[in-house]
């Protein structure tokens, strides 16, 4: 059973209600006081009915959400609970609760080692010992891709903090081109993940444009708390990642129709798992299939077409042909 905001509101002001053991509360009672709230938290001018009112009691009586409260009639008029220390918020959780949370726990615990927040792992310890104090654990049938020798995790919880309160920062960075690393100041915007590798999305003090900065380049950073943080007012970021495969483009990137022909061998599985959500299949026959994707030209496209290998092909444009052609060529003589 589902609960609307609405009837938590309703459920949440009866409890208040019969926890009051100063006043007695009739069921016209309950109605005035659930119609004030509504009134008060939603704007609702329509109050409640006598029915929903006695709807909500018989549920909050019931089992279908676990509550079971002890509401008695008293004087064959007045409502109350007949365990004064009770409340629905303090109502233990039924089985079928403590499932759908161990569910929930065993996901969680694959997103720690990535520290999002420094206190998700206390967190979970909390809700694991509460779960399984009296309940044997069960197996984990969900496993989230997870590569624990990836480098740089331990800096996004701080950097996350850092874009949060727009805190400029002092980052070393060494790129894979470069001989050395750099120092330079730049304002982080965005945290962003991509197979497993993680990304800080962030403009240089010195430059306009944004800068893609892969975490596991960064040698160290520190917050510069006198230096005044600038905004990004430029495209919307949803937008920027929303035109390409991966994380590498620049904002004078515009996107190509990228058409493709894939071998009736892997048609099934381009089609059922699409390379971008702008795919669009233009062809089929007995051959395979052609598909086209707008998308930047960038690395993690070459990569994602190359990883095809003969099974898939490059129509157009044909620029990106002639790139994948060479590097099929290149490959092909490091084999010979």
């Amino acid at each position: 059973m589902s609960i609307n905001k609405l009837a938590l509101i309703r459920y949440k002001t009866i409890d208040e209600c019969l926890r009051n053991r100063y006043r007695k509360w009739s069921l016209d009672n309950l109605i005035e006081k659930v119609s004030t709230v509504l009134y008060e938290q939603e704007g609702i001018t329509s109050g409640v009915s006598r029915r929903t009112i006695q709807a909500d009691i018989q549920i909050m009586r019931s089992d279908k959400l676990g509550y079971n409260a002890p509401i008695v009639v008293v004087d064959k008029r007045y409502y109350s609970y007949s365990d004064p220390e009770y409340s629905i918020f303090r109502a233990p959780l039924n089985p079928s609760d403590v499932e759908k949370m161990k569910e929930v726990v065993s996901v969680l615990k694959q997103f720690s080692g990535f520290s999002y927040f420094e206190e998700m792992s206390d967190m979970i310890a909390r809700l694991e010992n509460n779960l399984y104090k009296n309940i044997p654990q069960g197996k984990n049938y969900i496993q989230l891709e997870n590569n624990r020798q990836v480098k740089g995790l331990e800096h996004i919880t701080p950097l996350y903090q850092c874009i949060l309160h727009k805190r400029p920062l002092l980052i070393e960075y060494k790129s894979f081109k470069a001989a050395a690393s750099q120092q330079h100041i730049y304002y982080p915007y965005l945290l962003k993940e991509y197979r497993n590798r993680w990304f800080l999305i962030a403009k240089s003090k010195k430059g306009p444009l944004l800068l893609t900065m892969a975490l596991d380049r960064i040698i160290n950073f520190q917050e510069l708390l006198k230096e005044p943080f600038v905004d990004y007012e430029g495209m919307d970021l949803e937008q920027y990642f929303d035109e390409l495969l991966g994380v590498t483009r620049t904002e004078k990137d515009r996107p190509h129709k990228v058409v493709l022909f894939v071998d009736k061998y892997h048609a099934p599985y381009v089609l059922t798992k699409p390379l971008h959500h702008t795919q669009a299949l233009l062809k089929e026959d007995q051959e395979g299939i052609i598909i086209s994707i707008d998308v930047i030209l960038n690395f993690e496209l070459e990569r994602e077409i190359l990883g095809f290998a003969e099974h898939m092909r490059v129509l157009a444009p044909k620029s990106l042909q002639s790139t994948i052609q060479k590097r099929l060529e290149k490959a092909r003589e490091g084999y010979q």
